[in-house]
């Protein structure tokens, strides 16, 4: 099967050659047992080669199943993928088939991969390697065969530094990689997505379709588009919906196009590019607590009479201190310190504690999770994405400063 009659029956759209190429990739190991991982941020598409792979290969009569590894909490997913037996914990009040079981002979996608914990990934491996896995609560070995495709946005090797993710397992999913590129690196299928999303948009609706001028498809075309495809048709449904002008200008887009994440810049241009955003992100709010603690130390000292400032301090200080006039100056006499008159001297400390509060980490990580989710409209996953972290402990830190988006 080519590859037109491949992005015909699974309708994509595109002609970027490292799509094209991870399309042909996907068509010449399907009808092998090998296991494949797929490489690419969310919102890429990464769901179709599984389909494709499996539609393409002997199992395809068999069972598929997509699992979001993501999306099931750590306490049930050893259940859900291979099973339990009845009494194996609180509420399992039968025995239970998980996919290895239920998807003998076929294939399951492993989605989000890179969020399974590291217990399960233990077991996860054992399957690979030769086909075994017992169920939660039993001692029984059981056999399935079963073909797997993975997929992740997370950077496995970087995972692999910081003990997140065990190495072994990794090289045996990545036995075939397969990345999808992101939509910036396909800037010429822009404007083929774009007016794909506009047709459909205006046939489900009976509406004309909108349009881009020459200079709106160049903003577009050079826009991130951090959400990749996904984020690109709800911008294109959000402007067909509200827009009554059928022809799109960049004033008009302006308006639906969310400003770019944008972090301080820190000192070296070489290392701020090999940091994430996510990781300068962290490097700033921890330099911030560093800042914090030093003033915070210096309000303590100042109390305690243990830090000499110079006379005549006239401009505002930026710290968490306002000092005024001039400040007391030990001088030794002997036996005991005498001090200048205290009335040449005044010291007036300004409230520290509600701007170290605003200033704390925690208060920092609301800020900033609230900002996501506002600005993918409360999508939680979009939303994770955007901070680099998983559903599940977005789901977690929502519940435990309790935001309500």
């Amino acid at each position: 099967m080519d590859i037109q009659t491949i992005k015909q029956r699974y309708k994509i759209i595109g002609n970027d050659p490292h799509l094209n190429r991870a399309i042909e990739v996907a068509v010449q190991v399907a009808d092998s047992d090998l296991t494949v991982l797929i490489n690419g941020e969310s919102g890429t598409g990464k769901d179709i080669i599984p389909k494709i792979i499996h539609d393409n290969s002997s199992r395809k009569h068999g069972q598929y199943f997509a699992i979001n590894c993501g999306a099931i909490p750590e306490g049930t997913i050893d259940s859900e993928l291979f099973g339990h037996e009845k009494g194996a914990f609180t509420g399992a009040v039968d025995s239970r088939k998980g996919y290895f079981e239920v998807a003998n002979g076929g294939t399951l996608f492993l989605d989000e991969v890179g969020e399974l914990p590291l217990a399960t990934q233990a077991r996860l491996l054992r399957v690979l390697e030769n086909g075994e896995f017992i169920k939660v609560g039993s001692s029984t070995i059981q056999k399935t065969n079963v073909r797997v495709v993975a997929a992740t946005n997370v950077n496995i090797p970087d995972a692999i530094k910081k003990g997140r993710f065990r190495e072994d397992l990794y090289y045996r999913l990545n036995t075939i990689p397969i990345t999808i590129p992101p939509l910036r690196e396909r800037k010429g299928d822009i404007s083929l997505l774009f007016r794909k999303f506009a047709s459909d948009f205006a046939d489900r609706y009976h509406v004309d379709p909108i349009r881009l001028t020459p200079e709106a498809l160049v903003m577009f075309e050079n826009y991130r588009w951090e959400g990749n495809i996904r984020q690109l048709k709800n911008v294109t449904d959000q402007i067909s919906i509200i827009e009554e002008t059928k022809v799109i200008t960049p004033e008009i887009l302006m308006n639906y196009l969310p400003k770019q994440t944008s972090l301080p810049v820190l000192a070296g241009a070489k290392e701020q590019e090999s940091l994430s955003e996510r990781d300068i992100l962290y490097k700033v709010l921890f330099d911030m607590k560093k800042d914090i603690m030093e003033l915070r130390k210096t309000v303590n000292d100042l109390t305690n009479g243990q830090v000499v400032v110079s006379h005549n301090i006239t401009s505002e200080p930026s710290s968490i201190t306002q000092i005024r006039g001039t400040v007391l100056n030990p001088v030794e006499d002997d036996d005991a310190l005498e001090y200048e008159s205290a009335q040449d001297a005044e010291v007036e400390f300004v409230s520290a504690k509600p701007i170290i509060d605003s200033l704390s980490l925690q208060d920092k990580e609301k800020e900033v999770i609230i900002k996501a989710l506002r600005k993918y409209n409360g999508k939680r996953r979009a939303a994770a994405n955007e901070l680099g972290i998983s559903e599940r402990t977005l789901y977690r830190k929502i519940n435990d400063y309790e935001i309500d988006i």
